[in-house]
């Protein structure tokens, strides 16, 4: 792995807490989806620092002026959910960017080969290079899904330096991946796992987050 990647696991309570929640089998779908927005809010508050762009300006306080620090909303934002599970990790992100623009990518991996499609992409045709991209990727397991959005996304004009991937669990193939082929990317995520099994899934990860999120298969 590219020495240059670099992953960031915060050490907060809140996100441990939620992660745990996350992987225990009994907890129902309801919990599991709000313990996903909730890593979705805390991983994206951490992905945020010394990455938003942010403008002096002067307010006025019921009793004096006073100097203030805001985000420049000339600096275009936008959040990209992997589809499905990553819409759960959006409902929390969007709490602490309600101002970004949203483009959905549906991908869908093949379970006999591990390659991933894709079957909705929302991206628009060109992006500002200018613009911080948050993913939102729940498991980042084999590589194969998040290798897709990153070709979709730096082929339309997203400078990889802008760029952020908030994920719950990684595993080291993605990783190893990623880090060789994006080393400039900084990744947020709650855990990094030991491996995969032959099915491709994060052991002992938390199962598949889409169908726990949403109660389907």
């Amino acid at each position: 792995m590219s020495s240059q990647l670099r992953i960031y696991v915060p050490d907060h309570p809140l996100i441990k807490h939620w992660l745990a929640i996350a992987r225990d089998q009994n907890t129902p779908n309801a919990l599991f989806k709000t313990a996903m927005t909730e890593l979705g809010r805390w991983l994206t508050y951490e992905a945020c620092r010394h990455w938003l762009v942010t403008a002096e300006t002067q307010v006025e306080t019921p009793l004096a002026p006073c100097p203030g620090t805001m985000i420049n909303p000339q600096v275009p934002i936008a959040v990209v959910p992997i589809l499905r599970a990553g819409l759960a990790l959006m409902e929390g992100a969007q709490t602490l960017l309600p101002l970004s623009s949203v483009y959905h990518l549906g991908l869908v991996r093949n379970e006999e080969t591990l390659e991933a499609s894709c079957y909705l992409n929302k991206l628009p045709e060109k992006i500002d290079p200018e613009t911080r991209v948050l993913i939102l990727e729940p498991m980042l397991a084999t590589g194969g899904s998040i290798m897709l959005a990153l070709e979709e996304l730096t082929h339309r004009g997203v400078n990889p330096e802008l760029l952020r991937i908030v994920s719950v669990v990684g595993a080291p193939p993605a990783l190893k991946q990623i880090g060789e082929n994006y080393p400039q990317l900084r990744i947020y995520t709650a855990c990094v796992d030991e491996d995969l099994n032959d099915r491709g899934y994060i052991v002992p990860g938390l199962g598949d987050a889409g169908d726990r999120a949403f109660g389907t298969n």
